[in-house]
């Protein structure tokens, strides 16, 4: 039986109870939000080694020892596929990562500052490095997928944004001199980060981090206002 309540003048379905009193149902919903999770934590991992255009719909059914049949259950397209991985994995990568621990930070460049030292460490020790996966997706997709590309730039514009956000509180607070450009400074950080992992891709990454970790504590530094320093 169905559970409904009023929401502005029309019935809906309450579909927690429903689904509470219908567990066959549940199970089958629950099974399918796995394999889908898989099929997307899989793809995701293909993309980011082969790129979008050389990974194929065969490569990911191999990958996954799928049918055709199984894939476009789930999903209408390769295109429908990417674009689930991006909504649903890359969003919070990049939250997890680069936003998440600066949020509601007291000192704005302490917290900047140990942020991009702990991506870099993580990628530093990540053997199968190829780079900063959205920077490498919107590459890719500039001018070739406009779709795609704008979620990749609502992506880039959270984090641009939250970046803004803590260094214009910073300036509020007194931690940073309040005539310098947040924004300016915002786009110089995200653009120094992008270069930074492409660069340890090919590159020493030890000696290219810790180079870049000493040039961001001298940068962040002379932004400080003196009587913090």
């Amino acid at each position: 039986m169905f559970s409904f309540h009023r929401v502005r003048g029309f019935f809906v379905i309450d579909y927690k109870v429903f689904l509470t009193q219908n567990p066959n149902l549940m199970d089958k919903n629950l099974k399918r939000m796995a394999t889908m999770h898989r099929m997307q934590t899989t793809g995701l991992e293909l993309f980011y080694k082969k790129g979008y255009y050389n990974t194929s719909v065969d490569d990911i059914l191999k990958e996954l020892s799928l049918s055709k049949g199984a894939f476009y259950y789930h999903f209408e397209s390769k295109e429908d596929f990417f674009v689930s991985i991006v909504q649903n994995l890359l969003v919070s990568k990049v939250y997890n990562m680069l936003i998440e621990p600066i949020e509601g930070k007291e000192d704005p460049f302490r917290a900047i500052e140990s942020c991009f030292e702990n991506a870099l460490d993580t990628a530093e020790h990540n053997e199968l490095d190829y780079g900063f996966v959205l920077s490498n997706f919107i590459t890719e997709f500039n001018g070739r997928n406009e779709l795609i590309s704008k979620y990749l730039r609502d992506i880039y514009k959270m984090w641009e944004v939250n970046l803004v956000t803590i260094l214009q509180k910073g300036k509020s607070d007194g931690y940073i001199v309040r005539h310098l450009d947040s924004e300016a400074i915002a786009t110089y950080l995200i653009s120094s980060y992008m270069g930074i992992r492409m660069l340890m891709v090919e590159g020493n990454c030890k000696m290219l981090s810790y180079q870049f970790k000493q040039q961001l504590r001298h940068y962040l530094g002379s932004l400080t206002q003196k009587e913090l320093v």
